[in-house]
């Protein structure tokens, strides 16, 4: 029997300086990525129509249409598309409205290759899991239906709220329902969903962690607990 293809995941990288583009091109290329570039975001718009692609990467600072600006109309299209935002802003405000726009990670330039690629495939699904996957069904958290697999959270008691996790969202609720009742500690999902512990890393989490909590609102049985110096908990 004759070996299947393997698929290269694509990737929408959109980014103005061209000197930089052609180098994280050619180097996401010769590590198994299909790229494509568009150097402002409305190319980056027009691309991401036509090519549906499994990842993005973009630029904040770009001319006709900001990397921001980019996010917000990719949300209204799809949900759960990764979004890597590459940026030399570091100030926390511009770090929450990323993550609030959608954004899955930030990137600071300079960067390493190296790290862009890390971040890429923790995205995609391509690095080893931090616990052992859930159920493909949806799962109970409280009065919560998970739905792992679509990325989906909803109410299951009249109430009609529902909402559209991110990839990030997602894989971060499922690390803490696999670690329910027990500490899921900072440096082990930071490391495994963002690629380092960093501190720039870890404001992100603390991002996720009041996004996860202001869906679970709705059961005040269900709780994300602070665990002082050491990292998060789940109770329902």
């Amino acid at each position: 029997m004759s070996k299947q293809p393997v698929v290269q995941p694509t990737l929408l990288l959109v980014e103005d300086e061209l000197s930089l583009a052609c180098i994280v091109q050619d180097s996401l290329e010769t590590r198994g990525f299909t790229v494509h570039h568009a150097p402002d975001g409305e190319q980056g718009w027009q691309l991401f129509q036509q090519l549906n692609p499994d990842l993005v990467v973009a630029d904040v600072m770009l001319p006709v249409r900001d990397g921001f600006e980019l996010a917000r109309q990719i949300r209204h299209i799809n949900a759960s598309v990764p979004i890597i935002f590459l940026t030399a802003r570091s100030q926390p405000a511009d770090v929450v409205l990323g993550f609030e726009l959608g954004g899955n990670d930030y990137v600071r330039k300079p960067f390493s290759l190296d790290e862009l690629v890390v971040r890429i495939r923790a995205l995609l699904g391509r690095v080893p899991v931090l616990t052992p996957a859930p159920a493909a069904g949806p799962l109970t958290i409280g009065r919560y239906r998970f739905d792992y697999p679509q990325q989906r959270l909803r109410l299951v008691d009249g109430n009609q709220f529902e909402v559209q996790l991110t990839h990030r969202e997602a894989e971060l609720l499922k690390c803490l329902l696999n670690q329910q009742a027990q500490v899921l500690t900072r440096t082990a999902v930071l490391r495994e969903l963002w690629g380092d512990d960093s501190f720039f890393n870890g404001r992100s989490l603390d991002v996720f962690i009041t996004r996860l909590r202001r869906y679970l609102r709705h059961d005040p049985n269900v709780q994300i607990l602070n665990v002082r110096g050491v990292g998060y908990k789940l109770l329902t």
